[in-house]
């Protein structure tokens, strides 16, 4: 048998996926008559209630007159608004991602020594084990780079003589470490992606101990190693504002669930890479890309209105793009009014895409910014606001930093690994039961039948 024989959808397996679907099919009635709070969630789409956190807060509604009401969406790191943490080291002219990692996994802000303290470990920890290059990344690529990068993490597992010792100590040092080793894995698995897959050269640069975890990025990935300043300091920006949201996102929740498993920070974190990689989740950014790039080929007048609008129609309806009925990048589960990510970006994408000459792309990205919320209130049955999330401009910062799309998914998960990292610890702090939520099974009992009287 020939190996591609394996990985063929033959009609047999057609037939058989056919009676799954026939067998396995719930009743949509059957969700509201048990009042099933499906994706956990109730039906105005508020999360139910399934912990507690102090690492950050999503805010989306104000009380007026004992009344909720929508407001402007609004994000805190344990207290402390993300828009006045990117003006403070905006402000004072330095890199962020650092201190906000400081801040998830320690639950304040760094003083002087204590950013110092935390610049040099993970400096420290951004080595990679002898031959793990070699060994584990350039002789098996993936084509995947979330795969790859879950891959490395698992098998740092047998790099590490107390992967399996849950104690706090040892779970915040796995914890910096994979804070620090996530640039190095996710670039270097592009690299040999670059060299095998399409026989680029291969070019593997040392991480430097002074540089930011943002210009570290920059350093690695492009061959002769030159960034601007406003490069790593967008990219630095887009760390920090990835770097947390919630406990009750779907790759920060699947960190709790399996922390609370009693298992090893590898097998969790390989977890979330897993939960994080889906196109629902961190892929969103790469499909506004793709979607931007179908509407620029098919609109004659990037500034025409009534042009814009009747594209984001045919999206709506199915008829162009992907077919998929979405306008990416638009609407997110709490906030309504507006994203602070996606506000905080905005200013800042402005600036570079008149740097890089893109500011025709930029005033479309605008433009379909105000209509699409009245697009999608026109042709749709919503229960809140519609506004741009924060995936959809970072697509277009990573294109103007000239990102390679494979990478997209990667950074928003070298950002991330900050938030997992203070929920595996706040998880491990404040053990639960291991978490199982309840299932109604809804399939009538039926009697068992000898195979020869089956049909």
């Amino acid at each position: 048998m020939q190996s591609e024989e394996l990985f063929e959808i033959t009609p047999e397996l057609e037939e058989l996926s056919n009676i799954c679907v026939e067998n396995g099919k719930i009743e949509r009635e059957l969700y509201t008559k048990y009042d099933v709070k499906r994706g956990l969630r109730d039906i105005n789409g508020k999360g139910v209630l399934a912990g507690l956190t102090e690492i950050s807060e999503i805010c989306s509604k104000k009380t007026v007159d004992g009344v909720e009401q929508p407001c402007d969406g609004k994000l805190y790191y344990r207290g402390v608004d993300v828009e006045d943490i990117v003006k403070g080291f905006i402000n004072d002219d330095r890199f962020g991602f650092e201190e906000v990692v400081y801040l998830l996994i320690f639950g304040k802000l760094p003083n002087k020594k204590q950013f110092e303290q935390i610049k040099r470990l993970l400096a420290f920890y951004r080595n990679l084990p002898q031959s793990f290059t070699r060994d584990i990344i350039l002789k098996a690529p993936s084509a995947d780079m979330m795969n790859g990068l879950a891959r490395s993490v698992l098998t740092l597992y047998s790099y590490d003589p107390k992967a399996d010792d849950t104690s706090l100590p040892n779970v915040l040092r796995q914890c910096l470490q994979l804070v620090a080793l996530f640039p190095v894995l996710s670039v270097y698995g592009y690299q040999a992606y670059q060299h095998y897959y399409e026989d680029k050269s291969l070019i593997i640069h040392n991480p430097q101990s002074e540089l930011s975890t943002a210009e570290n990025i920059l350093y690695m990935l492009r061959a002769d190693s030159k960034y601007t300043k406003l490069e790593a300091k967008l990219l630095d920006m887009s760390l920090v504002l990835h770097a947390e949201h919630g406990g009750g996102n779907n790759s920060t929740f699947t960190t709790h669930v399996v922390t609370s498993s009693g298992t090893d920070t590898y097998s969790a974190i390989a977890a979330a890479l897993g939960s994080l990689k889906g196109p629902k989740h961190g892929g969103a950014n790469i499909k506004v890309i793709q979607m931007f790039d179908d509407m620029k080929k098919n609109l004659k007048d990037y500034k025409d209105e009534d042009e814009v609008r009747d594209y984001l129609v045919k999206l709506l309806h199915g008829e162009v793009f992907d077919k998929a009925g979405l306008i990416y990048g638009m609407g997110h589960a709490v906030y309504s009014i507006s994203d602070p990510r996606a506000r905080v970006f905005k200013s800042f994408v402005e600036k570079l895409s008149e740097e890089k000459g893109r500011k025709d792309e930029f005033d479309l990205y605008s433009l379909v910014e105000r209509l699409a919320p009245e697009v999608i209130a026109e042709e749709r049955r919503i229960y809140k606001g519609v506004s741009a999330n924060v995936d959809f401009y970072s697509g277009f910062v990573y294109s103007m930093l000239d990102l390679p799309h494979k990478l997209f998914t990667p950074i928003f998960a070298i950002a991330r690994i900050a938030g997992w990292s203070a929920h595996r610890m706040e998880e491990l702090i404040n053990p639960s039961k291991i978490i199982r939520p309840a299932y109604m099974n809804v399939h009538e009992r039926t009697q068992y039948e000898d195979i020869d009287d089956r049909k």
